[in-house]
């Protein structure tokens, strides 16, 4: 195999590819990226078993061929290779290494043979659609956050996507929960989408997707299966095992009755919750939030440390109400509005509140109270 290729064309490529590869790995071949060149593309192909990324970058192609090769020690030479630098890869397969070629450096790194890199079984995929970067991205963005780290509760290890009745139709819709926290995001549903399986993406893969996601003008195709979930665009796709678990029944925690109403500048509230949480002590982060007609005090209390209060002009009209929350959650919360306005509904400070942006009811957020 010998090949040239721009460094920036090829450290994209391989940015992608080192990220999937586990650092520790007890099979040595799992450390490496599978490289195949053929007419005047190459492929880097990486995997740790439940996900499997394919990057096609375009390239000239003097002798066709594939290797394997450290993924993360091949990303970091290129990394430091020059700007504008035009790399040239060559395989001995007779001595078993990679060279690498640019400018005056050369590097020779040991290979592994093809054939011993495990390809993911393609899966017979039930449901195929395709939708705009910018729609997934949302989807999985603003859901990600509650997705819970817990391992003993592994089917809340991801974010489930399905599709569900919404307002005004059938939407497809992304939900993540730990348990203290809530969010469930709806998007127009895409056509073709209609029998999709629902299926939990798993953590990973999410924080891998973002990559695949952040070219707005991208469209991608999205394959479903019971078992698999493959997202893709022309040059990369990425291939991954779903969560076997049964996802809760999420619709019986989200509040229907709650009428206690509070919208707030969400930027603000976001930056005071902030400020007065500074006191309190990292274990507990409880803000308590006292509520009369127009007006919100925040306030810490943290007897080992001090005390801290802030009042905010909002906009509420019951009658005077006092509930506690964790104040990461409430960041965590507040950070994902992309409106002017966030919107709270509250019923007792010992009942679930419900939080979403102005009138869009696509994006609605639930967060379990505290005792203060």
């Amino acid at each position: 195999m010998k090949l040239s290729i721009e460094r920036a064309v090829l450290l994209k490529a391989l940015a992608q590819a080192q990220s999937v590869v586990e650092r520790r790995n007890t099979i040595p071949i799992l450390a490496n990226v599978l490289i195949e060149a053929e007419g005047s593309a190459v492929t880097f192909r990486a995997t740790d078993l439940d996900i499997e990324v394919q990057d096609r970058a375009g390239a000239m192609v003097e002798r066709a061929g594939a290797t394997t090769v450290s993924a993360v020690m091949l990303h970091e030479i290129v990394r430091k290779l020059p700007d504008g630098a035009l790399v040239a890869l060559t395989d001995d397969a007779a001595s078993g290494r990679l060279t690498i070629a640019a400018g005056r450096s050369t590097f020779s790194l040991a290979t592994l043979p093809r054939e011993d890199f495990p390809v993911m079984a393609s899966s017979e995929y039930t449901t195929n659609f395709s939708a705009p970067a910018p729609v997934l991205r949302r989807l999985f963005d603003k859901a990600k956050f509650a997705i819970s780290t817990e391992e003993t509760r592994y089917y809340l290890n991801g974010v489930y996507m399905h599709v569900a009745a919404g307002e005004g139709g059938q939407k497809l819709r992304c939900v993540a929960t730990d348990g203290h926290r809530l969010a469930r995001i709806d998007a127009d549903l895409p056509s073709g989408a209609a029998g999709m399986p629902g299926v939990i993406v798993p953590r990973k893969t999410v924080n891998e997707l973002k990559k695949l996601l952040e070219n707005d003008e991208a469209i991608i195709a999205v394959s479903v299966s019971e078992t698999k979930v493959r997202f893709a665009t022309p040059e990369i796709t990425l291939t991954s095992k779903v969560i076997d678990g049964t996802f809760p029944d999420y619709t019986r925690v989200i509040p229907t009755g709650n009428t206690k109403r509070l919208e707030v500048d969400a930027a603000e509230f976001a930056r005071a919750v902030d400020r007065v949480a500074t006191v309190s002590s990292e274990r507990s982060r409880a803000v308590k939030l006292s509520l009369d007609e127009d007006r919100l005090v925040l306030s810490v209390n943290a007897p080992d440390s001090g005390a801290a209060e802030e009042e905010l002009a909002v906009a509420y009209g019951d009658e005077h109400f006092e509930i506690g929350f964790n104040a990461k959650y409430l960041l965590e919360i507040a950070s994902q509005v992309d409106r002017e306005n966030a919107v709270f509904m509250f019923n007792s400070s010992g009942d679930p509140t419900l939080m979403r942006e102005g009138n869009d009811t696509s994006a609605v957020y639930v967060v379990m109270p505290m005792r203060v």
